[in-house]
């Protein structure tokens, strides 16, 4: 699954508009090309289902509410849906007796908060039905999620709706979910930086938007099997990751000692995994980050500048501010990746299942 020190809003932050970004157009491997991007709105279901963003904001809230650590699974999922197949839902199909799908594809074996979508789909038939996509619900219910996880957002200094940015709608939903392609696209936590940005280059995301998405590390948690192969036979010449600060790696070693434990739970952030905000770049500066992907940003000239940059934002409130409006517009042109739109695709009727 995908924290810190937490900043007071400051006055500056009250004068910032709310976020909204024109979707960058986005060209996908599997035919989906930059024209149904450009189809998505922001306010496309104002006619055909007007309560559709407030009943998923009160599905995730309660959900947040009950279990504050639901913020980062919920991100995670619609980043994991995006970087396969695109944004088209693919993740929350189940697997049959003839495919196995996404979901039960390594990389996505921990993914979590399949239950808050059923949710959040189930209240939208009973309003809607038919109408809003579990594409769109994925892409709504991670904004949301991370919006209350940031403190300038839930204190009000951010937006009078409490968003952190406007999410553009439209998207219809896919009808295949494999679990090769999972496992072929999505980032792995031992990339190197120019696999990183191979990896964002195929899905038209920048090396900006790399370093960006990958704050999103700021809230959540991972797990021993994650980080395994840094901690233990390395290389022959070197027991750990030599990028990983060596007390750090001991202190994880005491907590992982077994590879394959999947019980033991690591924040991305320790002492604080359910706050959005910047504290997760001082940490990649300090050779801390979790994941060889993280400390990868430090190997290009590019994200290294910007990684600073977010770090020093920890004692800016204008330069959260700049990240925080960053991590929107990365967001929405994450959104924009492989979309289906107009009669392409479906609507689901429930989101584990193709009808």
């Amino acid at each position: 699954m995908a924290a810190r020190p937490v900043l007071p809003p400051p006055a500056l932050l009250l004068l910032l508009p709310l976020l909204v970004v024109a979707a960058s157009s986005a060209a996908h491997g599997y035919g989906y090309g930059g024209d149904a991007a450009n189809k998505l709105r922001v306010g496309f279901y104002k006619d055909s289902c007007p309560d559709a963003e407030a009943i998923v904001r009160r599905v995730v809230a309660r959900a947040v509410h009950e279990d504050p650590t639901a913020n980062a699974p919920l991100l995670r999922l619609h980043f994991h849906d995006c970087f396969v197949r695109g944004c088209e839902g693919s993740v929350l199909i189940n697997s049959t007796k003839g495919n196995t799908a996404e979901k039960d594809a390594k990389p996505n074996l921990t993914l979590d908060a399949f239950d808050v979508i059923d949710d959040i789909k189930e209240a939208l038939e009973k309003r809607c039905p038919g109408t809003v996509s579990c594409a769109d619900i994925l892409a709504i219910a991670a904004r949301d999620a991370v919006s209350l996880a940031t403190k300038a957002v839930t204190k009000g200094g951010w937006s009078k709706d409490g968003n952190l940015y406007q999410v553009e709608t439209g998207r219809r939903d896919g009808r295949v979910s494999s679990a090769k392609e999972a496992v072929k696209n999505l980032p792995d936590s031992m990339d190197g930086i120019r696999k990183l940005i191979r990896r964002f280059a195929s899905k038209n995301l920048s090396v900006k938007d790399l370093a960006v998405l990958s704050g999103a590390h700021a809230i959540g948690k991972s797990h021993c099997p994650s980080i395994a192969k840094r901690l233990r036979n390395y290389t022959a010449h070197s027991d750990s990751d030599p990028t990983l600060d060596g007390a750090y790696a001991a202190k994880l070693r005491q907590q992982c000692r077994r590879r394959r434990d999947n019980t033991t739970e690591l924040e991305m952030v320790p002492g604080s995994s359910t706050t959005f905000d910047t504290a997760y770049y001082g940490l990649v500066v300090k050779r801390r980050a979790l994941f060889h992907s993280d400390e990868a940003l430090l190997r290009n000239e590019e994200t290294r500048a910007l990684v600073y940059r977010y770090r020093d934002a920890a004692g800016s409130s204008e330069e959260e501010a700049t990240f925080l409006r960053d991590f929107g517009a990365s967001m929405v042109n994450m959104g924009t990746v492989g979309v289906l739109t107009g009669d392409q695709g479906e609507i689901r009727k429930r989101c584990a299942f193709v009808n």
